[in-house]
């Protein structure tokens, strides 16, 4: 994929407006799962972990998997492959440190309770993660209730999750296909690609991302762009570029929104834990 043009060859647009009457309602989702033995629930996390931002990945080919616990004033990033549990710390500017940026006291506690929670969420895996996954492609058909398969008798758990309704959105009516893709910058930048006929997409023609205190969808065109050959106006394309990053890029989706609370009721922060 041809990287995005510098901003210097951009024409700069601003924030666009999105039409919130044409998003769609929030749905429900409840999932019936198996999520083991929850060893990291038993441990009581200090006050200033109460909140914490959770995000877990697989990697199956490695059979490799990480957890990453956020806050405000640093993250503790953990990985494993299932032998056992390696943690190190980043400071605010996401600069790796083996140094903690909390107490000693506190940072063994957290470092435990996060140690537990992935190793229970690796042993489970990869069928926690199909789980998910599966659940979400029931949502996105219409269903609201998922459960998973056991071969034998053990406990499991409902979670119910409330899912964020995406923006009614057209499909690309302009000449040519388009695609979009991240690259590199500020603000978590989305490049929006164009392609003629059946041309592979690899011409950047605009950008989004998101204002870094608003949280605004911000959206700017490439300068020197032909909108007559594109097939829509520039304004047009600038409009529907930003529905499709919050789709896809902001409006959290069921897969993401679901993880985060298996996560959670692992780690016993729920109020069902």
């Amino acid at each position: 994929m041809t990287g995005c043009s510098e901003p210097s060859a951009l024409g700069y647009s601003g924030p666009v407006m999105t039409d919130s009457s044409l998003r769609l309602p929030n749905t429900r989702l409840r999932c019936v799962l198996n999520l083991g033995p929850k060893r990291a629930a038993s441990v009581t996390l200090p006050e200033r972990f109460a909140d914490p931002d959770l995000f877990a990945d697989w990697d199956p080919e490695e059979g490799f998997s990480s957890l990453f616990v956020d806050f405000d004033d640093g993250q503790l990033h953990l990985e494993t492959r299932g032998d056992e549990v390696e943690a190190h710390f980043h400071d605010t500017d996401g600069v790796d440190t083996d140094d903690s940026p909390w107490p000693a006291d506190d940072s063994a506690v957290l470092v435990r309770w996060a140690s537990l929670l992935l190793a229970d969420f690796h042993a489970l895996l990869p069928g926690l993660f199909d789980d998910i996954t599966q659940a979400a492609g029931w949502h996105e058909e219409g269903f609201d209730l998922y459960v998973c398969e056991v071969e034998e008798p053990v406990q499991l758990d409902l979670i119910e999750i409330e899912v964020e309704g995406e923006l009614m959105t057209l499909p690309w009516l302009g000449a040519g296909s388009v695609s979009n893709d991240h690259v590199d910058g500020d603000g978590h930048p989305v490049a929006l690609y164009w392609g003629a006929g059946d041309a592979e997409p690899d011409m950047p023609i605009a950008q989004a991302w998101l204002h870094p205190d608003t949280e605004d969808v911000l959206t700017r065109a490439v300068d020197g762009v032909d909108w007559h050959a594109i097939g829509l106006p520039q304004d047009e394309v600038l409009e529907w570029l930003a529905s499709i990053y919050l789709n896809h890029h902001v409006i959290p989706a069921a897969e993401g929104t679901l993880l985060d609370a298996v996560l959670r009721r692992m780690g016993g922060l729920d109020d069902q834990s």
